[in-house]
C-alpha cells in the first residue's frame, strides 16, 4: 500500500480482522491494534513518502507475525520518540524489532496468544 499515514487504518483492521479469527481475546486484539500503528508510523512517519509499505502477516504456531518493509526513507522522527515507541510495543506484543536494512525500513512483531502461555 501507499506509505500514507491515512492508510494506517488499513493495516490495523487487518491485524485486527486475523487475530479475530485466529482466537485472540478482545484486549489481545486491541494491543495488535497499537502495535500496528506504532509500527507503521515508524516506518511512514505523519507525513508519508513517495514509496509503498508492504506488510505480511501470518499465522505462526500460537502467534501472529506481522512484518513489514517501507521503501521510502525512514521519516525524521523526535528525540526520546523511539524510546517511548519501544516501551509501547514492549507492553503490548511478545517480540518486536525495527531495522534499517541499508535505507530500507523493516519490522516485525509477533503476538502470542495468552491462552497458549
Amino acid at each position: 500500500m501507499p506509505a500514507s499515514p491515512q492508510l494506517m487504518r488499513v493495516a490495523r483492521l487487518t491485524a485486527a480482522g486475523l487475530a479475530s479469527r485466529l482466537g485472540f481475546s478482545f484486549d489481545e486484539v486491541e494491543d495488535l491494534k497499537i502495535a500496528v500503528e506504532e509500527l507503521c508510523f515508524a516506518m511512514v512517519g505523519t507525513k508519508g513518502g513517495a514509496g509503498n509499505l508492504t506488510l505480511d502477516y501470518r499465522l505462526d504456531g500460537d502467534g501472529l507475525v506481522i512484518e513489514g518493509v517501507s521503501d521510502s526513507p525512514p521519516p525524521v522522527t523526535h528525540e526520546g520518540s523511539d524510546e517511548l515507541s519501544n516501551l509501547i510495543l514492549t507492553a503490548v506484543v511478545d517480540e518486536h524489532e525495527v531495522s534499517d536494512d541499508g535505507g530500507r525500513m523493516r519490522f516485525r512483531l509477533l503476538k502470542r496468544r495468552a491462552s497458549s502461555t
